[in-house]
């Protein structure tokens, strides 16, 4: 079969691999759709340190059916024909967090993560252990399912962070496909949502998707903004999803204020003696438990959200090239390889 490599000089491959065949405790899952995530791009562009490379098939929001189960795997685990999303970490399997549903936070062993030290989903055909699966509920696509899997359920995750956040003014800054997944998340959930991106394309889909209010920073002053806005007040909540926004957060964010920082690289900084009496709760959130991602899909289920509205480009596997060339520009939506 063949995969989506990165030589990590913006340049896609599709390499022949082995069909994968399942060990003891693993399974095979046959793609039906693979997300692309803006984090592919540290990989694509040759700028990420770790994992990943040439020889490594990318795509960390897979989603499919089980194609075929290794020794050991049991009909209560995964049978052939099963609709699955996957955790796209695996740990020890023992540790407090692993045990937890975190196993991107072991602490007996590094893990393994698609894309990076694992093959991912931009190929036919995957294997992982039947533990990563969760079932992809019948009322969603598989669309839905893979970017459940990481983009959207990161904007989850950071929500999940940050707590009740109904009947607050909420800032999502950056309305890229996470960004624009917590506008969506936020706005069921309550919160008065105000969208900033430096794009009024963008900033017209974060309407569609539930912001009472938008603000295009490259054209007005973001503080003078949420001001007005709030009254004054500044925000009470912030989810910040673009990575290059730290230093705008924390100037908007209003007393006993409570800001989650998801965006990477995501400088933030301030100095303890100029800010501490604002009383802030600041924090970082990384993807999601596989708990939440279960819960994150019942959650856009019940609410009926529209997550396959978040991708505006399909692409084929031959069409690799093109689809990270068009994606590395970031100037439009989210994209998926369908099989």
């Amino acid at each position: 079969m063949q995969g989506v490599t990165f030589p990590g000089d913006r340049r896609t491959v599709l390499k022949e691999f082995s069909d994968p065949e399942p060990g003891p405790g693993e399974v095979v899952v046959r793609m039906r759709a693979s997300g692309m995530c803006g984090s592919d791009l540290h990989f694509y562009r040759g700028t990420a340190s770790f994992g990943g490379g040439e020889n490594t098939i990318q795509g960390h929001e897979p989603c499919g059916d089980v194609h075929a189960v290794g020794p050991g795997v049991t009909a209560d685990m995964a049978s052939v024909g099963d609709r699955v999303m996957i955790h796209h970490y695996w740990g020890c399997d023992a540790c407090e967090h692993c045990r937890s549903g975190w196993p991107q936070m072991c602490d007996r062993q590094n893990g393994q993560t698609l894309s990076i030290t694992a093959h991912g989903g931009h190929a036919p055909y995957m294997v992982v252990p039947a533990r990563t699966l969760l079932p992809l509920p019948d009322a969603l696509s598989y669309k839905a399912g893979a970017a459940i899997g990481c983009g959207t359920g990161t904007a989850w995750g950071g929500i999940k962070r940050l707590g009740d956040i109904g009947g607050a003014t909420m800032v999502v800054m950056g309305q890229g496909p996470v960004g624009l997944s917590g506008t969506m998340f936020a706005a069921a959930l309550g919160a008065r949502v105000v969208a900033v991106d430096v794009k009024d394309a963008r900033l017209d889909r974060a309407r569609e998707f539930g912001a009472a209010e938008v603000v295009n920073s490259a054209e007005t002053d973001l503080a003078e903004a949420i001001a007005d806005i709030t009254g004054g007040r500044g925000a009470e909540v912030i989810l910040e999803t673009s990575g290059v926004a730290g230093a705008d957060a924390l100037e908007i964010l209003g007393k006993w204020g409570r800001a989650c920082f998801i965006g990477l690289p995501g400088d933030v900084g301030f100095r303890t003696e100029q800010q501490y009496k604002k009383q802030w709760t600041l924090m970082t959130s990384w993807t999601m438990s596989s708990v939440e991602q279960a819960r994150c899909a019942e959650f856009v289920v019940t609410h009926r959200l529209p997550v396959d509205g978040l991708y505006t480009h399909s692409w084929s596997l031959d069409r690799a090239a093109e689809a990270y060339a068009w994606f590395d520009e970031q100037a439009d939506g989210k994209g998926v390889f369908e099989f």
